[in-house]
């Protein structure tokens, strides 16, 4: 696996979006030229009811241009990605606000429905060729936001009610308090515990990605919890910083990229840090080259970009997906070269 070669340099791209193989082909021979060495692949409720054999084949194409491939779950308990098909079958696990109103399109983590499925998916994903697993964002949702906390938060179901009177001896209070928050992080940490157990004991790789904000249940403070489960064997997030008030991306991308990483080294864990491709303005793809610059000079050597030309099969592409896709490309060129100067110093400092 990845994180066993110390001197690798992981350049990892998201895909999405195409289920054509001729296109792949095409598009495989562009990431490889676009200087990356791995490939996210989505595999959604969508794929495994209608493309199963073909992303079987997709794996197998992705390989054999010499990239190495995660799965990711995307959508399979709803955003980010797809809204998840399976509340369909199980109406009763969808993820409850506080104020008593549903989630139309969310899983409760805490749904023995929901985790059930999720197994059969990852028995699935072993079965189409896939090694490693990246659990992509998984959250809590919440809404009405004051001073970085959520007035209105998930999940407040009666199966999470119960399980909170259980563990505190009390009802859940409609307002967030410490021991909520703290609920909302262990259901997050207890849905990854069970389900990462079953990809172990299928030799599988599990790789976690953590969204950054205190109305997901779960942050960069609070990603020693994650930390601590030893069937994860990469912790990361995503430093997006387009959209946030007041933030330069090579300062914030860096800062947050050292906080991660001294959680990792800590725990023992392996990385992976996220640039983000979508959603560039006109004029402001530079900064994706700051940012990943910004990731290296922290010391992230797992380095992901969201996504495939600036994600353009997607309503939240890049505004010019061309000129996203070349400084994509530029990014990875620099710190590709930056990386393979600092091992030759290394050596010959040794060799001295």
């Amino acid at each position: 696996m990845i994180h066993n070669q110390p001197d690798k340099l992981v350049k990892g791209v998201a895909y999405h979006g195409n289920r054509i193989l001729r296109h792949v082909e095409t598009d495989l021979r562009d990431i490889v030229n676009h200087h990356f060495n791995l490939v996210v692949h989505m595999f959604s409720h969508t794929d495994w009811d209608r493309h199963r054999s073909i992303m079987k084949e997709i794996i197998q194409m992705t390989e054999g241009h010499g990239l190495d491939v995660w799965v990711d779950n995307w959508g399979l308990g709803g955003p980010p990605g797809d809204k998840s098909h399976f509340l369909a079958y199980y109406p009763d696990s969808h993820q409850v606000y506080s104020d008593g109103s549903v989630d139309p399109v969310r899983a409760c983590l805490n749904s023995p429905h929901f985790r059930s499925f999720t197994k059969e998916w990852i028995d699935v994903v072993r079965d189409i060729g896939g090694k490693s697993i990246f659990w992509d964002e998984p959250h809590l949702a919440a809404k009405s936001m004051e001073n970085g906390k959520p007035k209105v938060f998930t999940c407040a179901c009666e199966r999470c009610k119960g399980m909170f009177r259980e563990r505190y001896g009390y009802d859940m209070p409609a307002e967030l308090d410490d021991k909520v928050e703290e609920f909302r992080i262990w259901s997050v940490v207890d849905y990854f515990r069970e389900v990462t157990e079953h990809s172990r004991s299928k030799q599988m790789e599990n790789i976690v990605c953590v969204m950054l904000g205190g109305s997901y249940g779960i942050n960069l403070d609070s990603i020693e919890a994650i930390c601590g489960l030893d069937t994860l064997q990469n912790i990361g997030s995503d430093p997006y910083w387009l959209g946030k008030k007041d933030v330069h991306p090579y300062d914030f991308v860096y800062e947050s990229t050292k906080r991660n990483l001294d959680v990792c080294r800590k725990f023992g864990k392996d990385h992976n840090i996220w640039i983000q491709g979508y959603a560039t303005p006109s004029g402001r793809e530079e900064e994706i080259i700051w940012a990943t610059d910004a990731a290296y000079d922290a010391g992230a050597r797992n380095i992901l970009v969201w996504g495939f030309r600036g994600s353009e099969s997607n309503d939240y592409r890049a505004k010019s997906p061309d000129m996203a896709w070349n400084a994509i490309g530029e990014a990875m060129r620099r710190i590709t070269d930056r990386h393979h100067d600092g091992i030759r110093r290394s050596r010959l400092e040794r060799i001295k």
